[in-house]
């Protein structure tokens, strides 16, 4: 069993949220409370990071996507999750898909050989 530590020291706090060191002391730092290690060494409360991060994700996050989480205008009505946990053939729905992407691609293939060639 893996012990994850409850306090994260300074110098891996930045890492544990994915950003460099410069954005974390300007937007994270301030917000949180430092606790003091020894003569020098500060780290943080991993549960006071886990907040920031949830806060900052209400604030700010968004769907992913390149079209920022809306359907595609394709197929607007496709679901992934329509027959989830079935063990039933792939969905019509599917099958187009997987037909246009194909054709996508061979699209693709050929713009980019021509621009080569």
């Amino acid at each position: 069993m893996e012990i994850v530590p409850r306090l994260i020291r300074l110098r891996d706090a930045p890492s544990y949220l994915g950003m460099d060191r410069n954005r974390f002391n300007s937007e994270v730092r301030p917000n949180i409370i430092e606790i003091p290690i020894g003569d020098q060494g500060i780290a943080f409360d991993r549960l006071d990071l886990d907040a920031w991060a949830d806060d900052h994700k209400s604030r700010n996050g968004r769907p992913g996507g390149r079209n920022g989480g809306k359907p595609c205008e394709k197929f607007p009505d496709f679901d992934l999750t329509e027959n989830s946990g079935s063990s039933t053939s792939a969905s019509k729905g599917l099958a187009e898909f997987s037909n246009e992407l194909a054709l996508a691609r061979r699209r693709l293939k050929k713009r980019s050989n021509a621009t080569m060639g």
